[in-house]
């Protein structure tokens, strides 16, 4: 019974962590600092004569829907020394023939599909500046985002920017929306207390921006290739920052079906990572960063979906050993939690709302494709292309 309790205790712990603790020791330790460094101000930027050139790079296949109404965000992009360049991957509709009419626009084309990583590869080996911003044609950026990003690289051991997503609902009641809109908000607090603390453990594709220099081609099998891309400069010695200032906004996916392609690529994404970047868990080399990396990242895509699911039979067979009444309680959180899931789950599939269920829902929906992830990263180990999820 002690080993069964050990065990129990162990799982609980790491649930916990991965979740909720995390944040709070990570809180905890950024009112330390705060206390003998106080709050962080923002860098001033130069005259704008002086301002560095800035690419803004769309990654983008068979997106002629959305062409003009990405062109006109961009077009309302306030940075002086804004080039936008599109590579289109394999696009096979009308995008290349709706980007003709933009003048302003740097077509890089490949008539082959091969994935996103290869059209990052091939973009930022055509590019010239120094700073490059990437964003997804489907997102949108609010004016001032390049300006706060170019704010940013004002320290030198910025390699790369993390901007903030914003998920929104399309229409009033879509779950899978507004439990990913709920997810981003806290993912954004944690990323924002990273930064702060030292670097912020990767970027989101939806906006990021890097300094070209320090950029490596990576394998085209990359699953996370933004992940990576920023972790890799982070393992150089050089920082993530993050800046809520600016801002992708883009609508949720359409469906939780939607959503689990999402999320179980991101999961087989993950996991791959972990691999590849297994020698910044050595707290030897960069202590600060393999504590952030193993809490924030390794944690939730390895072995913490696991100790959710032993949680289940652990207090089943403790209780049925009697092993004390906390265990009783402890078993009936888990059922109620269990049910609330599903009756989150039930409202959603009959077209009813309620948005406090939707919490233990998603939370089991976002650990669930953990495990489809891992089927997902056998399939796809030779491909970085993916079908795209659609959108709300």
């Amino acid at each position: 019974m002690v080993t069964l309790k050990v065990i129990f205790w162990i799982c609980l712990a790491l649930v916990f962590y991965t979740y909720l603790g995390y944040g709070i020791l990570l809180w905890s330790l950024i009112r330390l600092k705060r206390l003998f460094k106080g709050k962080p101000k923002k860098a001033q930027l130069p005259p704008e004569n002086e301002l560095p050139e800035v690419t803004l790079m769309i990654c983008a296949y068979n997106e002629q829907d959305i062409v003009d109404i990405k062109m006109e965000n961009t077009h309302q992009i306030t940075y002086p020394k804004l080039h936008v360049v599109w590579v289109t991957d394999g696009s096979n509709d009308a995008t290349n023939d709706y980007l003709a009419k933009y003048p302003d626009v740097q077509l890089i084309f490949s008539p082959e599909r091969r994935g996103k990583t290869a059209a990052l590869n091939h973009g930022l080996g055509e590019v010239t500046d120094e700073l490059v911003v990437m964003t997804d044609a489907n997102t949108m950026l609010n004016p001032e985002s390049i300006t706060e990003i170019v704010r940013c690289f004002m320290d030198p051991q910025v390699a790369c920017v993390a901007g903030e997503k914003h998920v929104t609902a399309r229409h009033e009641g879509q779950a899978a929306a507004e439990g990913e809109g709920l997810y981003w908000k806290y993912e954004s607090t944690l990323k924002r207390w990273d930064g702060e603390l030292y670097s912020a453990m990767g970027a989101a594709g939806e906006l990021c921006a890097i300094r070209r220099s320090l950029y490596e081609p990576m394998p085209e099998n990359a699953l996370l290739d933004d992940f990576v891309m920023s972790l890799r400069m982070v393992d150089k010695g050089y920082k993530i920052a993050y800046t809520s200032d600016a801002y992708a906004m883009e609508y949720g996916s359409a469906d939780l079906a939607e959503e689990s392609k999402r999320k179980r690529r991101i999961a087989a994404g993950g996991l791959q990572s972990i691999w590849w970047l297994r020698d910044m868990m050595n707290p030897f080399r960069q202590p600060i960063v393999a504590f952030q990396l193993i809490s924030h990242r390794v944690l939730r895509w390895s072995i913490t979906p696991i100790a959710l699911l032993l949680l289940i039979p652990l207090n089943v067979v403790l209780v049925f050993m009697k092993a004390g009444i906390l265990y009783n309680i402890i078993w009936i959180l888990q059922i109620l939690f269990y049910l609330a899931a599903f009756l989150g789950y039930w409202l959603e599939k009959n077209g009813k709302k309620n948005k406090l269920l939707y919490i233990p829902y998603y939370f089991l929906f976002m650990n669930l494709n953990v495990f489809r992830g891992m089927a997902y990263l056998k399939s796809h180990q030779n491909s970085g292309a993916w079908e795209k999820a659609k959108r709300g």
